[in-house]
């Protein structure tokens, strides 16, 4: 029952982090929160089913042509909603979060309908028994792949070129653009990177669940920010760890006490370790000099 419940709470976590690491990829670089970014998400979710299930693309056509146009759709979001109001008041940056939230959800609606829909992705569904703990192949390409993508991250934000500007942007971007670094450029390429992720965790929870729906994206968001905050937002480390915490104590609660406390459990760990640790559990703690 433990492992059982232990490999399930990674599964979900897995999901969380990945929408987790592109709230911290904005936030590391523009100090904002895309409070749209569920709704991205949610987007990838109908464009993998979209494309599978209306224009009948195989699974593996159908899933990177979706994540090529969430990626689209998260640029478009940075280039129309927040470049213009970059340098604005935050609270004018997270009205026009707030907005593109309701106009994404609103579009899902009117294009897609208000129902729940099945995410028929063509993939057989295969258990396996080891031991005392059933996985199936579902589960186990979600633990997998979040993995991966995770690591590929962090290998790239810290080994590669690209992630040198994008760290030197997070930075500064002013002292960025004085060492002939394209901002606009490296911000674009992290809302589409962060877009990506949150997309591939989208298809991942629509082929889990088997359910697409346009509120979808409030929910999943919620503890994906939640998981940003409890990791430390702006560590891209710590968006991981907050995501598997936050899975891992929502599953065991939902298990051992009440289902029906669920949300509960995820934001009680948030409060309790925020009340010990403000900056999150790997985040840096900054002082203003004044």
């Amino acid at each position: 029952m433990f492992t059982q419940q232990l490999m399930n709470g990674i599964t979900v976590g897995g999901i969380y982090a990945l929408i987790a690491l592109g709230y911290t990829m904005v936030y590391g670089i523009l100090k904002i929160v895309n409070f749209a970014h569920g709704d991205v998400f949610m987007m990838g979710m109908f464009l993998g089913m979209f494309f599978t299930q209306a224009l009948g693309m195989h699974y593996l056509i159908a899933f990177p042509l979706a994540a090529a146009a969430t990626a689209f759709v998260g640029i478009c979001i940075e280039r129309i909603a927040y470049r213009p109001i970059r340098v604005a008041d935050k609270l004018a940056v997270l009205i026009s979060a707030l907005g593109v939230s309701i106009f994404l959800q609103n579009f899902a609606m009117l294009v897609w309908g208000t129902e729940t829909h099945t995410f028929n992705s063509g993939i057989k569904v295969q258990t396996f028994r080891l031991g005392s703990v059933t996985l199936s192949n579902i589960q186990i390409g979600v633990i997998v792949l979040c993995c991966v993508l995770m690591v590929v991250l962090y290998l790239v934000v810290n080994k590669t070129k690209i992630g040198v500007a994008m760290r030197a942007t997070s930075h500064s971007i002013v002292s960025a653009k004085l060492m002939g670094i394209n901002t606009d450029k490296i911000i674009s390429f992290t809302f589409g990177v962060g877009s990506v992720l949150a997309c591939v965790a989208g298809i991942l929870v629509g082929i889990y669940y088997d359910a697409v729906y346009p509120t979808i994206g409030y929910s999943y968001g919620l503890k994906a920010f939640a998981a940003a905050i409890l990791g430390g937002i702006g560590s891209i480390p710590g968006a991981m760890l907050g995501g598997f915490v936050i899975g891992i104590v929502e599953t065991f609660g939902a298990a051992y006490i009440s289902s029906g406390y669920r949300d509960a459990f995820a934001f009680g760990i948030l409060i309790i370790v925020l009340i010990f640790k403000p900056s999150g559990i790997l985040g840096v703690k900054h002082v203003d000099k004044v």
